[in-house]
């Protein structure tokens, strides 16, 4: 792609909100005369340097600290420039006007770190190394991002397609001579360097695999009284209503708890139904039960604490079950079995939960008619961070419930990716293991055309990882979740 006659972009780089500095970011061509206006300089910046000034926002001036970086050293190679501006909204939303009057367009999001890629600053690798940086939510996806920001995966697959490039130019050679002419090489060094590469690939991909860190399912665990109706409720939430659990109008009957996966939309929940609260005598079956649901408890992400809506009027005492519930995990109070209430009860029965609530959302649900139940999985996706929450007005509290909720788009996006990795590499591995066959075939007198074009095709395999054949619809996506001023 050429670096000459791209339109100039602009947003701000920096966090939202007041601050003591804000960043404003240009990249192309119209960059140096945009600074040269804003800052009434004699002429467009040349050299790369640091310019101190004010600049004319079009309302009034205020203090810049300009950093020019002209292509094609810089991020983009581009021309970029970097305007550090005091940090208070007003005044960087004036500066990014005034940017925008004199030529540059905003940027989309991502669409700084796209040109560094469609330059050939940087990989796809690295581009998503970016990616995973911003949207890292603890030490383990940092480090694991940092990992591909660093070159770890680029720089193993350019030496494994350098290597790959050679071998094959080897192969190609070798169809023009003959067995006693100097440009002939033998099969047994072709073989020789096969499995060089081989075990470079072996390497790239174990390193892959131990680069993403472990994704443990988010955890949510049912609890309340027995016969609160949790059993019901889970299995209408993972088994369509099929009996995984079981449900009995005795109280007591779940005694071990169950377990399976409660998938919500693209992402796979562990939910357990635990053992209802209960008065038991230390050292029998039913107290070890609840010592069972107790741990499940403490080590849940989410809680929902489940309270039949036809017992919440009569029984106000069920509240006092909070205190065994543990404050370190989010809390969901469902209310139950709501199919048993009248209609016109609904809605002070939901309000009096909500007011008695303390902060905790309420979902009001029914396991026999699935009422609520794709509210219930919004909610608890709000809980986890999967979905961005609710706003009033939004359809919360309608009649009919919430679809399904979808998967947070990084989140999906950089278990993709790591995927899409380890496929690629694992595709280049298996047309290695052809083109062994293949050169073994050609030790018995067989031609080399055949290892030539395997050999291709794992090249291809490795250019998918880096982006050089990588669709147009996956780079859209991976740069739109970017910043805009990334």
């Amino acid at each position: 792609m050429s670096l000459a006659g791209r339109d100039t972009i602009a947003a701000i780089a920096s966090p939202p909100g007041g601050a003591e500095r804000a960043v404003l970011r240009l990249s192309g061509d119209a960059s140096g005369g945009i600074v040269q206006r804003l800052l009434g300089l004699p002429a467009p910046p040349r050299e790369r340097r640091v310019l101190e000034g004010r600049l004319d926002d079009g309302v009034g001036t205020q203090p810049c600290l300009a950093f020019w970086m002209p292509g094609p050293r810089s991020y983009t190679r581009e021309d970029v420039a970097e305007l550090h501006l005091v940090g208070s909204p007003p005044l960087v939303a004036a500066a990014l006007d005034r940017v925008l009057a004199l030529g540059a367009r905003p940027a989309a999001p991502g669409e700084f770190t796209r040109r560094a890629f469609a330059n050939g600053r940087i990989d796809l690798t690295r581009a998503e190394g970016v990616l995973g940086l911003i949207e890292a939510a603890d030490r383990a996806a940092a480090r694991s991002a940092a990992a591909l920001l660093s070159g770890g995966l680029g720089t193993r697959v350019s030496q494994l397609r350098a290597g790959l490039d050679a071998l094959r130019a080897l192969c190609e050679a070798s169809l023009d001579f003959d067995t006693n002419e100097t440009g002939h090489v033998e099969v047994s060094a072709l073989l020789a360097r096969l499995a060089a590469i081989e075990d470079e690939l072996g390497e790239a991909l174990l390193w892959e695999q131990r680069r993403e860190p472990a994704r443990g399912r988010p955890r949510v665990v049912l609890a309340g009284r027995p016969n609160a109706g949790k059993s019901s409720l889970f299995n209408a939430l993972v088994a369509g209503g099929d009996e995984r659990a079981l449900v009995s109008d005795l109280a007591g009957s779940t005694r071990d708890g169950v377990g399976a996966r409660w998938l919500v939309s693209d992402v796979e929940l562990e939910l357990f139904d635990a053992p209802g609260f209960a008065e038991l005598q230390e050292a029998s079956a039913d107290a070890v039960a609840q010592d069972l649901a107790a741990e499940r408890r403490s080590g849940a992400d989410v809680i929902l604490w489940c309270l039949p809506a036809p017992e919440l009027l009569a029984r106000p005492g069920l509240w006092s079950d909070r205190d065994q519930l543990p404050a370190s995990a989010e809390l969901v109070v469902v209310l139950t079995k709501l199919d048993l209430v009248a209609g016109e009860e609904v809605a002070a029965l939901v309000a009096s939960a909500s007011d008695l609530a303390l902060g905790a959302d309420v979902a009001a649900t029914s396991a026999s008619t699935a009422s609520g139940l794709g509210d219930l999985a919004w909610t608890v996706a709000e809980r986890l961070g999967l979905v961005a929450a609710r706003t009033p007005g939004d359809g919360q509290g309608a009649a009919e419930p919430h679809a399904p909720v979808e998967v947070a788009a990084a989140a999906a996006l950089g278990r993709e990716l790591s995927a899409r990795h380890r496929a690629a590499l694992a595709a280049a591995r298996d047309a290695l293991a052809t083109a062994r066959l293949d050169l073994e075939a050609a030790a018995m007198g067989l031609p080399l055309d055949l290892v030539a074009e395997t050999l291709r095709g794992a090249t291809s395999a490795l250019d998918g990882v880096t982006g050089e054949t990588t669709p147009e619809d996956l780079l859209d996506r991976i740069f739109a979740g970017f910043c805009l001023g990334k």
